[in-house]
């Protein structure tokens, strides 16, 4: 573990803990030394701080960062799909039926598996079973992913998410005929109570906002690009059932049986953020796989074969 000590000044004094924290040691980000706070990491005159303590002139803070513990999870040659890589950052295309990072009881053929084969350096903040993740897709959605390659990589990574700075396009094919072309789901997203295993729109969820444009219709399907304002556990999945044109294939909040693709049809196409280090902007894009493809031209088919 490593002890980082300051002592308050005129100049922090009366602000909130993070935020002169943030002034203090400038490769930090607020929402890192938030997890710090709820973790007990931190102390004021050696007793653990609030998160929302405002600190006092001549107040003695103590962080206290953990040391990366040891992975013991076996590096899997899986032969990923990375599309961007340098001294920081990378960009990897998961394929759809992989997890992204292990479990217990559940430590092999993940993505983390295959980045430790093929990548010698790995941030450790999100601990032991997910170095280098910063955000998630799920099991069945495949598309783009960042991966932080450095703790200072990491926060600033994760400081964009917060911030909603970071461009998260997906393309989805959705069950129904959506009459109009594009439009915004502004609804709050949270635990279902009736199913503590799924996530539903509800009054006292997290703030969530998805954007949404037609790009094809086919029937009673329709293809469109959703664009994440705010990234909450199945937001498009949750937002676009919420609207009544949920995904096609999706076995928890679609339909079933209606499509043969063996889980949501969605893919990560697009994902764009400002590099940690230069402060450039970068963006990629990742083709839609085979399997999504093959689905478009079968309804393609099927509604031509109709219209004759």
């Amino acid at each position: 573990m490593e002890d980082f000590t300051y002592t308050i000044s005129e100049e922090q004094k009366g602000e909130r803990i993070d935020k002169a924290l943030v002034t203090l040691e400038a490769d930090w980000s607020r929402s890192q030394i938030q997890i710090w706070l709820k973790d007990g990491a931190v102390l004021v005159n050696g007793e653990t701080a609030k998160p929302n303590y405002k600190v006092k002139l001549n107040d003695v803070i103590t962080v206290t960062i953990p040391d990366v513990e040891p992975l013991d999870i076996e590096a899997e040659d899986l032969n990923l799909e990375i599309v961007y890589e340098d001294e920081d950052v990378l960009v990897v295309n998961k394929p759809r039926g992989m997890v992204v990072h292990p479990a217990p009881g559940h430590t092999s053929g993940t993505l983390v598996n295959g980045l430790m084969h093929q990548v010698t350096d790995l941030s450790g903040i999100n601990g032991v079973l997910r170095p280098g993740i910063v955000h998630r897709i799920d099991k069945d959605t495949s598309g783009l992913l960042m991966v932080a390659k450095n703790d200072k990589a990491h926060v600033s990574l994760v400081d964009q998410l917060v911030k909603r700075t970071v461009t998260r396009k997906y393309t989805a094919l959705v069950h129904g005929h959506i009459p109009h072309d594009k439009g915004t789901i502004d609804a709050p997203i949270g635990r279902d109570s009736r199913d503590r295993q799924s996530m539903a729109v509800i009054d006292k969820g997290k703030h969530a906002i998805t954007h949404f444009r037609v790009i094809e219709r086919f029937g009673n399907f329709t293809l469109v690009e959703c664009r994440l304002e705010t990234g909450r556990t199945h937001q498009i999945r949750v937002h676009m059932k919420y609207i009544g044109f949920p995904l096609a294939g999706d076995p928890k909040y679609g339909p079933k049986k209606t499509i043969e693709f063996n889980g949501q049809a969605l893919h990560a196409g697009v994902v764009g953020f400002i590099h940690p280090r230069t402060e450039e902007y970068l963006e990629f894009e990742a083709p839609l796989p085979e399997e999504f493809t093959t689905l478009l031209e079968e309804m393609k088919t099927t509604v031509d074969s109709k219209e004759k």
